[in-house]
Order: C-alpha cells, then sequence, then structure tokens
C-alpha cells in the first residue's frame, strides 16, 4: 500500500510546530540553572531558584519598589493590590529568614533588580534565634552599605520589629533594637524608619492579639491594614518627613 501523503498546508503546519518546539528546547537549555548557594544558606536554595523562575516568565522593570525580609513580607499576598499606586512592586519576602540572612543575599533579593526603593522588615527571628539587638543592627548596617555601594540613588526604608503575642517575652530586646535602627537611620540620608511597633500596641502596652492569626505571630487582615497605611506615606514621593529623617520614636523605646 503507497504511503499516505499529507495536504502541503498539513505538511506545513506539521514542520512549523516542529521547529518551534525545537526552538523551545533550545531556549530551556540555554537559561543558565540557578546558582547553588553557599552551604550555610542551603536552607534558602528552594525560595531563590522560586525567584528566579519568576523572573525569568516575567522579568520585573528596573525602578521599582521592592519589598525584602520574613514571612510577614512573604506572606502579603495583596501587597501589589495595596499599593497598587506604585508601577513595580517587587515582593521578594522568604519565610523564616532573619537580617543576617537578607544582607547575605542581598546581590539576589536586591541588587539585580536596581530598584528605586527598598522597603526591609527583618530581624524578629534574628533576636528569637538569640542574637542581640547590635547583631541586628550589624547586619542592617552591611546591609545598606552594600546597597549602597551598588545602588547611590535607591532610597532604603526599615520597618520596625512589630510586637507579636508569640514573642511577648522578647519585648525588651525588641524596643532595644529599634532604638538603635531608629538612631542609626536617623544619620543615614535617604533612608526611613518606620514605626509600626507602636501602633501595634494595646494600652497595656502588650501586643494587640486582634491584629495576629491563629498563631499569633503572623498578621491577618486587620494587621496588613494598619501597614500599608503606616507605609504608603513613604512612598513615591509621597513622604511629609525630611529624608534621612525617623518617622517616630525609636519603636516605642521606653
Amino acid at each position: 500500500m503507497p504511503p499516505v501523503r499529507l495536504p502541503a498546508f498539513f505538511r506545513r503546519a506539521a514542520a512549523a510546530a516542529l521547529a518551534l518546539g525545537a526552538l523551545a528546547g533550545a531556549a530551556c537549555a540555554a537559561a543558565p540553572a540557578p546558582e547553588a548557594l553557599p552551604p550555610a544558606y542551603a536552607r534558602w536554595q528552594s525560595s531563590m531558584d522560586a525567584f528566579a523562575a519568576a523572573d525569568q516568565a516575567r522579568a520585573p522593570a528596573p525602578g521599582g519598589v521592592l519589598f525584602v525580609g520574613s514571612s510577614t513580607i512573604r506572606l502579603w499576598t495583596d501587597l501589589r493590590q495595596d499599593f497598587r499606586q506604585l508601577p513595580v512592586v517587587i515582593n521578594r519576602g522568604f519565610g523564616g529568614s532573619t537580617m543576617a540572612d537578607c544582607n547575605a543575599l542581598v546581590s539576589r533579593l536586591v541588587l539585580q533588580y536596581r530598584p528605586r526603593q527598598v522597603i526591609v522588615y527583618a530581624g524578629d527571628n534574628d533576636l528569637a534565634e538569640s542574637r542581640s539587638p547590635q547583631e541586628v543592627l550589624e547586619s542592617f548596617r552591611a546591609f545598606v552599605a552594600t546597597v549602597r555601594a551598588e545602588l547611590p540613588g535607591t532610597r532604603i526604608s526599615y520597618v520596625s520589629i512589630k510586637p507579636s503575642p508569640l514573642r511577648a517575652a522578647l519585648l525588651p530586646q525588641i524596643r532595644e533594637a529599634n532604638a538603635l535602627l531608629a538612631q542609626y537611620l536617623h544619620g543615614v540620608p535617604d533612608s526611613d524608619y518606620i514605626d509600626i511597633f507602636t501602633p501595634m500596641l494595646a494600652a497595656d502596652g502588650q501586643p494587640r492579639a486582634e491584629l495576629y492569626g491563629p498563631d499569633r505571630l503572623h498578621m491577618n487582615a486587620a494587621g496588613y491594614e494598619l501597614w500599608q497605611a503606616a507605609i504608603a506615606p513613604h512612598l513615591d514621593g509621597s513622604r511629609s518627613a525630611p529624608a534621612g529623617q525617623a518617622q517616630a520614636q525609636a519603636g516605642g523605646a521606653r
């Protein structure tokens, strides 16, 4: 039986499909594999790989506002919607991370995106892992130095360490760390200290439980609404205070 010969149209369509498949395969083969992290930070490999995959699918434009830090940032699912007035909002939060981790991975988390502003929330987990308030400050100082060396025009805003019911025993260390960070930022041009510590305390000086979920550590929708209101004035030229001025008193230091 003679072989069936497809019409020219179908032959051309099949050839085009094969060519596209070959090009896609070549592109995948050409894409570099994400660089492995040093052993000390290997636990964050999957998070860094996920960021790299997201960038490959749709790379954020430079000049945006980048949020970086621990699970409080990672779990902010409405982040882009809450700050929709900004053209580019990048979420680079990774759960369980510390200020020390953010400093060590700053090239991957911040520098490559060339943002115009970085919003940092980290330090909570450092204290929970028995690092001192001074160590949190030193990690943040190193982070600022690296960002400023590579991106001198980028504004750096630090969100104070929050008072959570689960970590109420750490309130003295949190107050001390916030005071150190606020004092440091007071002398750093183009920076902000954003106090969310004070409004998250009840009249008795304890964390407001209604701002948190069942685990008493991560915030609920009401907590994020408070954060959105506190951070918004520091974004996109809407700040009312001079550059580099701490916006509140040392996160409720007493």
